[in-house]
């Protein structure tokens, strides 16, 4: 079998699929897959190739081939223009659950080179008027519930409403092709709010070099993981991927609607409220190969009372983002998911990012469980100080990434858009980590420091500390301030249903385990679940009191 360095050499040296080459990217150069479409309407375009396969399964039982949905897209794209006015660069803005409706939409304005826009699902009402207001669009398209939730005359912008008038724009004109508009791979391809957790949401215009050189990079991993298997490579068919994650972030739109299509596979959507058993039906029906869970989900469905009950066979390639997987998780996962034990994986990324920045899966991630993986191909990544200098191998700093999926800004933000890009196109990422052997350990958002006298504490390696006791379900942990130490710890903890912990056992749980300093000084038991938002961060300021939970879950 070859080395992974043969491997790599085989893909993205010279002459190989995936050769790398150095070329300017916003005027800096950096490396790029030579081989890559010009443009996210070339993915479209080839996509109906794949004919009457299925592309789209909806848990309401509709089913829609890659055929259909490129036919339907041109009659989406050409009522957009005729109806609307809708050209090149102007918004799109779409605000609604997971449904074919939002994935037409997005490919329709795409292909205009206009620019969609994907409006949180959970937003109340003043942050989705302050959305539609910030990105300016020439449309929005919305479901009855979200659109329940502002003055919709008042947005002062035309408005399609999915469940009465999309049908509509569905059937404007069953023969039309797609739009042939001239698009450039640095154009702005889409528009999606960063969490907001804090603060205003900040728009990232992702361009269409950035989703394409996502796609690239994941599909590159896949075929490494293969050919580090043995056997011959087999692109689409075969698989079927779940996505449960929303449209309006990365991993449900960039991961899920476009590289889907881009290889063929067949998909899975819920809509709705995420509801474990529903998902556990749909795997065992739908017979999925493929599932990328975020927040809690994956808790919710390896620790349902039912899941027994269900075949989960089919499922072979498990993966979440963003932070690395409790151990006791992680092992939970393989009993549930036996034939996903090689292909699971956890990946750190960022909106600004473009979704991806390392992955760690396979063998590496049994061995080294508390890392988020290796730089992906085309991808930097370093560790600075306050003031911008590299650190060494093993310190801690602001995590720095550079790479052709690096956003092109922030919308009509630019202030914002030079405190996040540097010199030579390096991101900030607020996050705090380290490189050991080449591998990213990831220890806090800098806003979660807990700054505790001289001492740094970083809430993850407490909170995966109190998960691995059997009694406690979730945990959060906060600072909260004091006179002498600037702060004192704080920890939030959801006991499992049925458990009693008490704190004092808690506390010596981890104590046993960790620095005395990073003991909480604080407790809270409650029996609802952490506040959380879309994505499933949790929502630290509204617990700390800051703030009131804004987010409607849906």
């Amino acid at each position: 079998m070859p080395s992974p360095e043969e491997i790599d050499a085989q893909l993205s040296g010279p002459g190989g699929p995936f050769e790398i080459v150095t070329e300017p990217v916003l005027g800096e150069p950096m490396p790029v897959f030579r081989e890559r479409e010009p443009h996210l309407r070339a993915i479209l375009e080839r996509s109906a190739a794949f004919g009457d396969r299925e592309y789209m399964i909806v848990d309401d039982g509709r089913r829609i081939s890659f055929a259909e949905h490129a036919q339907v897209v041109a009659s989406v794209a050409r009522a957009f223009s005729e109806r609307f006015g809708v050209a090149k660069g102007d918004r799109v803005a779409i605000l609604a659950a997971n449904c074919p409706e939002w994935i037409v939409s997005f490919w329709a304005a795409l292909s205009l080179g206009a620019i969609p826009v994907g409006l949180n699902g959970w937003w109340a009402g003043e942050e989705i008027r302050y959305g539609v207001a910030h990105c300016d669009p020439k449309l929005l398209i919305g479901d009855r519930k979200r659109l329940a939730r502002v003055d919709v005359p008042g947005l002062g912008v035309p408005v399609v409403e999915i469940e009465s008038g999309f049908g509509k724009l569905w059937d404007h004109d069953p023969g039309a092709s797609l739009p042939r508009v001239e698009i450039h791979e640095d154009d702005p391809a889409t528009i999606l709010y960063t969490s907001g957790t804090t603060g205003r949401p900040k728009g990232a215009v992702n361009t269409h070099r950035n989703v394409i050189a996502l796609c690239r990079v994941q599909i590159y991993h896949g075929l490494r993981q293969l050919l580090r298997r043995a056997g011959p490579p087999v692109l689409g068919g075969a698989n079927c991927a779940l996505v449960t994650t929303p449209l309006f972030h990365v991993s449900g739109l960039y991961a899920g609607a476009v590289t889907l299509l881009a290889t063929g596979i067949k998909t899975v959507w819920t809509t709705g409220r995420f509801d474990a058993l529903a998902v556990m039906e749909l795997i065992e029906r739908e017979q999925v190969s493929n599932w990328g869970p975020m927040g809690t989900m994956l808790y919710r469905v390896v620790n349902h009372p039912d899941v027994g009950r269900f075949d989960l066979s089919s499922l072979r390639n498990v993966g979440s983002g963003g932070a690395p997987i409790p151990a006791e998780l992680l092992e939970r996962m393989r009993q549930v998911f036996p034939n996903a034990r090689a292909q699971m994986g956890v990946g750190y990324g960022l909106t600004e990012a473009t979704a991806l920045a390392t992955l760690n899966s396979g063998e590496d991630l049994e061995r080294h469980p508390d890392s988020v993986g290796r730089p992906l191909p085309t991808i930097a990544v370093e560790i600075r100080d306050a003031e911008g200098r590299v650190l060494a191998e093993g310190e801690e700093g602001e995590i720095h990434t550079r790479s052709p999926l690096v956003m092109k800004e922030y919308w009509r933000d630019p202030r914002a858009t030079a405190e996040a890009i540097g010199p030579g196109r390096w991101l900030r990422t607020g996050d705090i980590g380290r490189l050991r052997e080449g591998r990213l350990y990831v220890a806090s958002r800098k806003r979660d420091l807990i700054l505790r006298g001289a001492e740094n504490v970083y809430p993850v390696e407490i909170e995966h500390c109190l998960e691995s006791h059997p009694d406690v379900r979730e945990a959060a942990v906060v600072g909260v301030e004091h006179p002498e130490l600037g702060q004192e710890v704080k920890a939030i903890v959801v006991p499992v249903p049925g458990a009693r912990p008490r704190v004092e056992d808690l506390r010596r749980f981890v104590a046993d385990r960790l620095a005395y300093f990073k003991v909480p000084a604080h407790w809270e038991l409650r029996a609802e679940p952490l506040p959380r938002n879309a994505t499933g961060k949790v929502l630290k300021h509204v617990l700390a009191g800051d703030a009131e939970n804004r987010f409607v879950e849906d």
